[in-house]
């Protein structure tokens, strides 16, 4: 059985609507207007345990909408939800000491005591044995190297430093499926870093099944082996991230170096930047071969390669395909 199972899950929102002046906001209060809006559209797809799974999409494509249906603090309007062979709605608490949403826009932690006063309340609310607790607490502090950190207010700590503590205390129960929205947004490299290594170390040791927001696709490349892709609340694409590249994307970037003047290259593609003797070139996937044939015969290079774009482009140009286009894969 997968840890996630979602079958046509689908939320609609309705809204209510008026235009701007005191003539419509009178008739507003005889006769109001309506508009469902469709945030998540019958999407389908499971989630082995285990699996760390990247959930991409643009701002308001429906991501943190299924992650609160799967973590039952949104009722669906239609279609089926499991995780761990629970309905997520019912919110039992056998359930909720298997699961955590951590949202990096969202603090749980008291912001006026030491972040170990609020892990302390966690542990009475999941009714954690003391051993196991210290033993969890013990265990991610020394993996994120805030020992010293959980003893100050957090309304004195940096956004890094709070993010981190805020993940501690999200797993103290050492739960098996992790919600992760967002949870390095906003935050340097070095902390984005640290907290990648962290999830990857917690899911390899407690085999934990991950679902991963993230706008930073140095997040998804780390972590993720498989992306899900919504858009306009329908799954655009589920798979391997490089199918996604060769999926989404029909060329390749090509550079070529020489220690002559290059000349004008544009009879070979398209040129993206020249410096003389140094050029990179956008090209065609299936005209690659008869490119790099015909460079190499015709100049004299002295290094040549051939790469996929980087990922950010490629989520770019998925992001901003039409509604229209958005269908499952």
């Amino acid at each position: 059985m997968s840890a996630i199972h979602i079958h046509k899950l689908t939320k609609i929102y309705t809204i209510h609507e008026r235009k701007a002046g005191v003539g419509a906001a009178v008739r507003g209060l005889l006769q109001r207007q309506k508009r469902d809006v469709r945030a998540v559209d019958a999407i389908s797809f499971d989630v082995e345990q285990g699996e760390i799974v990247g959930f991409l999409g643009p701002n308001g494509a429906g991501k943190t909408t299924t992650l609160k249906m799967l973590s039952g603090l949104l009722y669906p309007t239609s279609g089926e939800i499991s995780v761990l062979g629970f309905q997520p709605s019912r919110r039992q608490g056998d359930y909720l000491q298997q699961i955590a949403l951590v949202m990096g826009q969202r603090n749980q932690l008291i912001w006026d005591i030491p972040a170990v006063d609020s892990y302390e309340l966690f542990r009475a609310i999941y009714r954690l044995p003391a051993d196991s607790y210290q033993r969890a607490l013990d265990e991610m502090s020394d993996l994120l190297d805030i020992r010293d950190l959980i003893r100050k207010p957090v309304r004195n700590l940096s956004l890094g430093e709070r993010m981190k503590c805020e993940i501690v205390g999200a797993l103290l129960h050492q739960p098996k499926v992790l919600f992760l929205d967002e949870p390095t947004i906003g935050l340097d490299v070095t902390a984005q870093r640290r907290i990648r290594e962290f999830i990857q170390t917690y899911n390899r040791r407690h085999n934990a099944t991950v679902m991963l927001t993230s706008h930073y696709m140095a997040d998804v490349e780390a972590l993720a082996q498989r992306v899900v892709v919504i858009h306009h609340g329908k799954i655009l694409f589920d798979g391997q991230l490089s199918r996604l590249v060769e999926r989404f994307s029909p060329h390749k970037t090509l550079t070529v170096r020489s220690d002559a003047d290059l000349g004008d290259l544009s009879a070979y593609g398209q040129v993206i930047q020249q410096n003389g003797s140094e050029a990179t070139l956008r090209v065609l996937k299936n005209e690659i071969a008869a490119v790099t044939a015909r460079l190499l015969a015709n100049l004299s290079l002295t290094d040549l390669s051939v790469i996929d774009p980087p990922i950010e482009e490629v989520i770019e140009q998925v992001f901003n395909m039409p509604e229209s286009a958005a269908v499952e894969a």
